[in-house]
């Protein structure tokens, strides 16, 4: 299952729309001749107007059952109720279209064919003028379109691992080594990074793991808005949030910055925290009995990697859906 809003259609812009509308019905008018040419020609451009901007409309997911993730992501991105205002007026122009349609078909009828041409062309004015009224709608559509359709390809019917930590932490390192090949890159459309999405196969079930620099490797007085509605998103997705630290201080950060940041994502998710200390090689007695008894691990030499994968894997609680025996 692609997330929705893989498959988005490209929406025609205005100019586009009614000169594809106006050339179509030229040409069905020069397939008839006198009043039922005319005819021929208002019901192709309305036609072609009111279905390509209802199938703009209907392109579209609705809103309302999309999941949570999906959701405040697209939120985030562009903005739920602006894009729920250009669906409406995109549709409005779609049923009225179809109202200047009807409404000029009745003029047509029994009428000279100089007034039944005139007629026409005041029907065509008024569709070209409806099109041109949802054009920024249409514009704004094509943009929302774009974006949400490069969104990483997160499952959130998944089982979903979210690795979260500061930069240099061996987040990433992580991720690639226990997924090895089948790791996939893409990026939020308003970040310049990339979020990295592993997957590995436990007794059948796929299980991702989320690396998502640019989000979750900084404290929240440092995220804008539209990536902390981001972070909002992910908690939806998120069945276990696995953060790695680096007790030793090789990334950069001070030990009590990274603690911080981990009581942050306590704070804000609502699933199991694991804590993991990275650089088990490089840590010395002292920083070995400060750590002890938590989940320790290093990734350039792989001790301990496996029991973190293990832990995390436990701590997702992940139970598939069985399909309900019919009586």
């Amino acid at each position: 299952m692609s997330h929705p809003f893989e498959s988005l259609p490209t929406p025609p812009l205005d100019d586009e729309l009614v000169d594809k509308a106006f050339s179509r019905a030229s040409r069905a008018g020069r397939a008839k001749s006198g009043l039922d040419a005319q005819s021929s020609m208002l019901q192709t451009a309305a036609n072609i107007i009111s279905d390509n901007l209802e199938n703009v409309v209907t392109g579209w997911p609705d809103l309302d059952t999309v999941h949570p993730f999906y959701h405040d992501l697209a939120d985030a991105i562009v903005g739920v109720d602006a894009l729920r205002g250009h669906l409406n007026e995109v549709g409005w122009a779609s049923r009225k279209a179809t109202d200047i349609r009807t409404e000029y078909e009745s003029r047509l009828r029994g009428t000279s064919l100089e007034t039944t041409r005139k007629h026409r062309k005041q029907a065509f004015a008024r569709l070209a003028d409806v099109v041109e009224e949802v054009g920024d709608d249409l514009e704004a559509l094509m943009n929302a379109r774009n974006s949400l359709r490069s969104l990483p390809d997160i499952r959130p019917d998944r089982p979903t691992v979210v690795v979260a930590g500061y930069p240099n932490v061996g987040k990433s390192s992580f991720v690639n080594s226990i997924t090895r090949a089948d790791n996939e890159a893409a990026s939020y459309p308003f970040t310049t990074t990339q979020v990295r999405v592993g997957h590995v196969e436990h007794r059948h079930i796929n299980y991702q793991f989320v690396d998502t620099p640019g989000l979750l490797d900084r404290p929240p007085a440092e995220r804008n808005p539209v990536e902390s509605q981001a972070v909002s998103a992910l908690t939806h997705a998120a069945d276990t949030v696995l953060v790695v630290l680096d007790p030793t201080g090789t990334c950069g950060y001070p030990l009590d910055l990274q603690e911080r940041l981990l009581a942050d994502i306590r704070d804000r998710f609502d699933t199991p925290i694991l804590t993991v200390y990275n650089m088990l090689d490089r840590m010395d007695e002292e920083t070995r009995s400060r750590v002890d008894g938590a989940y320790t691990m290093s990734v350039a030499t792989g001790e301990g990697v496996d029991a973190v994968l293990d832990a995390a894997i436990e701590a997702a609680d992940y139970e598939p859906e069985l399909p309900v025996d019919e009586q």
